[in-house]
């Protein structure tokens, strides 16, 4: 009789061996090997610093130190939730100062990140479906995107890839995380495990969150990125080895940053988890205003805008008041000259080369004029002869 009941218990201890053993290898093959610390739960919020691969990896790194400086903890003090938890700050993915960088280099490869997705077709197909993109496109839609640094502890949806398919956890990621962002600036791909990211679903602070805490870490500091509605063409962005500002142009990995033209209106240590001042609006283009001629050209004026002739006033009656202008149009014929009984202005006579005459009394007649005569002169008076006698002339030859 006691056989059989041996033998079931020596069953249920295999059995709850093997499902023992099950849970353990389960929890072992979660961390894929890369030294990883078991899965995440699709409603579980995982704490992720910078340089930590997670669960769950697609791809190994393709993260460049070089273009990745690491993460500076803060100094500032911690702030206050609201109680009951609160929706983390959220700032368009355009905000200047969002991200940063090296400049002229890259956080990610890029090229890389293709090349490990193309050689594993399962993990390629659970990729484009994790980010919403055919298989065919996955390598366009990398190379569109722009590899930058997250400059504050942001909230992300998280996938992950398990099993051959995709996972879904929602994530911290810990300020300096290289990413890589799309036309609207939104996190696209985390490059410490080539997942694919997108918008969190949770919408408040996550006061519990597993993971290990890094310093500076503060609920009640954390960003969401929201999609910009219009696509940028650059992204403004911080120089971290220089603490300036930079301008990247979306999809470009470095080779064409420059610096803005219109700088953002902070500094570009400002923390930008407070309040921000607004960015103002670029002014609109006034229009050309037309040039002022030196002098304006008189229009024409048609034969019968030229005043009507008015016969002359006769001397000693008043002049009738009229609403004549006193300039005539400029193609009406001139006035034909009205003599007048009234003093005119006397001008001096021209200059000829005739010697003058003796002085005249304008109360005497005028003499006989002498007749004319071809005859050659003979003799002239010399006013500089001083020596000769007075009504002598000097004779002069011929």
């Amino acid at each position: 009789m006691h056989a059989p009941t041996r033998m079931c218990r020596a069953v249920l201890a295999v059995l709850s061996a093997g499902i023992l053993v099950t849970a353990g290898c389960a929890r072992e093959s979660g961390s894929g090997g890369q030294g990883t610390e078991g899965t995440a739960e699709a409603d579980e919020v995982l704490l992720q610093p910078a340089a930590a691969q997670g669960p769950d990896p697609f791809t190994r790194s393709t993260v460049d130190p070089a273009g990745a400086p690491p993460a500076v903890p803060r100094t500032a003090p911690p702030r206050k939730a609201a109680p009951g938890g609160r929706a983390p700050h959220t700032l368009p993915g355009s905000t200047p100062g969002l991200y940063g960088g090296t400049r002229s280099v890259a956080s990610c490869d890029v090229g890389q990140q293709v090349r490990l997705l193309a050689a594993d077709p399962a993990r390629e197909e659970a990729f484009a479906q994790a980010a919403g993109v055919p298989r065919a496109g996955v390598a366009d839609f990398l190379r569109g995107l722009t590899p930058v640094v997250l400059r504050a502890d942001t909230r992300v949806g998280n996938h992950g890839f398990r099993a051959g398919s995709a996972t879904t956890f929602e994530s911290v990621l810990q300020a300096g995380t290289a990413v890589m962002v799309d036309g609207h600036g939104l996190p696209r791909v985390r490059c410490a495990c080539g997942n694919p990211l997108s918008r969190p679903a949770g919408a408040e602070d996550p006061e519990g969150a597993s993971g290990e805490k890094w310093a500076g870490y503060d609920p009640a500091r954390l960003v969401v990125v929201a999609p910009t509605v219009k696509a940028v063409t650059d992204l403004v962005v911080v120089d971290a080895d220089h603490n300036s500002w930079m301008e990247r142009p979306v999809g470009d990995e470095g080779a064409r940053d420059h610096t803005p033209e219109a700088p953002p209106p902070y500094a570009p240590g400002t923390d930008i988890t407070g309040p921000l001042p607004d960015v103002p609006p670029a002014k609109p283009k006034e229009p050309e205003r037309p040039k002022k001629s030196a002098a304006p050209t008189p229009s024409p004026s048609a034969p019968g805008d030229c005043p009507t002739p008015i016969d002359p006033t006769p001397p000693g009656e008043a002049v009738a008041a009229t609403d004549e202008p006193a300039v005539a149009p400029t193609d009406c014929p001139a006035p034909t000259a009205v003599p007048s009984d009234g003093p005119t202005e006397e001008y001096p006579p021209l200059p000829t080369d005739e010697p003058p005459g003796p002085p005249t009394d304008p109360d005497e007649p005028p003499g006989p004029v002498p007749p004319m005569t071809d005859e050659p002169q003979t003799a002239i008076e010399l006013p500089w002869q001083e020596d000769a006698p007075v009504g002598i002339a000097e004779p002069v030859g011929g």
